[in-house]
């Protein structure tokens, strides 16, 4: 049996006696595009953050690639998972190769060495961004911000990386384009997972699909068999929906 990219057992989370997560036990595949969806406030943020060790766990275990994520060194954890959160903000007028340079920072002391280098500018033409090589990170639109921060992170060159959200606020070309890159590189010997609100976008991307509803996770084929439904997405979002499937894709609507 292969390892899981990310492997949770029996984790539980509360926030001042509100639980959050309770008892989640979880496998997530390697070298596969997975997408987490849920309603808003249904936990898919606090299990990011305790995922990527921004929260820490009192209860159960969560494992990267067969290891305790809380014994791993800090230059073994930036080979191992990279990862994007949903907010971030720069005041500083930074080039685009500089920002994407600080992806290698866990690898050097004091300079960056010329495999760095190297490392970004292949990144820059892998993700059809070398023509913002020297603009201003603070000049770029929403859509190629998210590129550039997605560039950070795959310039770290991680086993694993994990997103928040990565299409929020990105108009429908962003959208399409940063999922295209992030199946790609899924195809290259990584993992993605992305944590998503648009259930469309993931079924057309994602390879694996876990839904979040009532402090658990559950794979979506699991979750279909607990609630007995043929209409999984109209249980996950509690309202009124109905799906379509066009190319063997399934596309939810609301019912009208």
């Amino acid at each position: 049996m292969s390892i899981a990219a990310i492997s949770i057992e029996n984790l539980s989370y509360s926030i001042k006696g509100r639980t959050i997560l309770s008892q989640i036990s979880l496998c997530l595949p390697m070298h596969r595009f997975s997408a987490i969806l849920g309603r808003n406030g249904s936990g898919k943020s606090t299990l990011f953050n305790l995922i990527t060790g921004k929260y820490r766990y009192q209860h159960g275990i969560i494992k990267l690639l067969g290891t305790e994520r809380s014994t791993l060194s800090e230059k073994t954890k930036a080979k191992t998972i990279g990862f994007l959160s949903q907010f971030h903000q720069s005041v500083f007028p930074f080039s685009v190769y500089d920002v994407i340079l600080t992806g290698r920072a866990a690898f050097y002391r004091f300079l960056p060495s010329a495999n760095d280098h190297q490392i970004v500018k292949k990144t820059l033409e892998h993700m059809g961004i070398i023509h913002l090589r020297d603009k201003a990170y603070t000049d770029l639109s929403g859509g190629e911000r998210q590129l550039v921060l997605i560039s950070r992170i795959m310039a770290q060159e991680p086993q694993i990386l994990i997103l928040d959200e990565p299409t929020n606020h990105l108009d429908l070309y962003y959208q399409t384009l940063v999922l295209e890159k992030l199946k790609r590189y899924s195809r290259s010997g990584r993992t993605v997972i992305c944590i998503m609100h648009d259930p469309n976008m993931a079924n057309i991307y994602a390879d694996h699909r876990y839904f979040i509803k009532e402090q658990k996770v559950y794979d979506s084929t699991i979750f279909k068999e607990i609630h007995q439904s043929n209409n999984v997405y109209e249980e996950l979002y509690d309202t009124p929906l109905m799906e379509l499937e066009i190319n063997e894709k399934t596309i939810v609507l609301p019912r009208f």
